[in-house]
């Protein structure tokens, strides 16, 4: 099976996807650039069609271009003259100052669908510590593509430690994100500035979670919280669980789940968030670690968690 990761790296311990290279800390940015597998450019060059059938007559689309990697030449995508591309060391400079400032440290890097994505976390060093010793940290992510799949995406996400769960933060109205469309420049400051870099909404966001685990839940609230997730049936006729996601997310909240019986969790709306979590970054059904890992930060996983948490969230109304 082909991976998504092209290549990775990180420190401290392994991610929960089990990928990547070690790094010991304190790294400079050229030695995440090369462990990490970013150390090259994405280039661009025009596109060519060949009108004949005896391959004698190229023309070129002027509308467009051809991206691909300086180290390979591998092709990576056809966008138009209009696409402002993000450099893979851009993202890792994106914290460069960040770092240097204290409070930051990189903490995993890499690229995905063979350079089409490219992704930088880093700890902000803002963590609480929930009831039975449940810490949440506070992580930084930037992530990037050059096939427009995405928009760069600067993003606050948390991280519960007991299980490494990720959920991106969320403080009403604002998804904690700045998306920067690939139709103008990047430009890190502005990025910067409009993330509130003093994590303003991280106070909130803990405010909110610390509510989850003193909000009891019933065995209706719980399967009714689940089928509003999967927007499913909640049960079937035999009055079982109606889908095998449904029967892994009530398993997960009822004591399977890591960190399910702690007493913030067990019977608490924070126990069915974080059932909900592990599921999409633990069990949920994937090709493999690749392709859980693009789907939990980026794709139809990262959407499950959302909805999870705003579901969860409306339970304190």
């Amino acid at each position: 099976m082909s991976h998504l990761v092209e290549s990775m790296a990180f420190v401290r311990e392994t991610p929960w996807h089990g990928l990547g290279n070690h790094l010991s800390e304190q790294q400079p940015l050229n030695v995440w650039l090369h462990e990490a597998g970013m150390n090259w450019s994405i280039d661009q060059s025009d596109v060519l069609f060949n009108v004949s059938p005896t391959g004698m007559h190229i023309r070129a689309h002027t509308d467009s271009k051809v991206l691909y990697r300086s180290d390979t030449l591998a092709p990576l995508s056809v966008v138009s003259n209009r696409y402002q591309v993000v450099q893979p060391s851009e993202v890792l400079h994106f914290y460069k100052d960040l770092v240097e400032a204290g409070g930051f440290e990189l903490e995993t890097a890499g690229v995905l669908k063979g350079g089409r994505k490219l992704w930088a976390l880093a700890r902000t060093g803002q963590e609480t510590l929930l009831k039975g010793g449940d810490r949440v940290k506070a992580y930084l992510l930037l992530a990037t593509s050059c096939d427009g799949s995405m928009c760069t995406t600067a993003q606050f996400t948390s991280v519960r430690v007991v299980c490494n769960n990720t959920l991106q933060m969320a403080v009403g109205d604002s998804s904690g994100a700045v998306k920067v469309p690939h139709s103008i420049k990047f430009d890190p400051a502005s990025v910067k500035d409009a993330l509130g870099i003093g994590l303003s909404g991280w106070e909130v966001f803990i405010a909110n979670i610390k509510a989850l685990t003193q909000r009891p839940i019933s065995a209706i609230e719980a399967t009714q919280f689940f089928g509003d997730v999967l927007d499913e049936q909640v049960l079937d006729m035999e009055g079982t669980p109606a889908s095998r996601a449904m029967q892994q997310l009530t398993a997960l909240y009822s004591g399977a789940g890591m960190g399910a019986l702690l007493p913030g969790s067990r019977g608490t709306a924070w126990g069915l968030l974080n059932a909900v979590t592990e599921y999409v970054d633990h069990q949920r059904r994937a090709r493999n670690q690749d392709y859980r890992l693009d789907s939990a930060w980026f794709g139809q996983g990262a959407q499950l968690k959302g909805k999870a948490l705003n579901q969860a969230l409306l339970l304190l109304q």
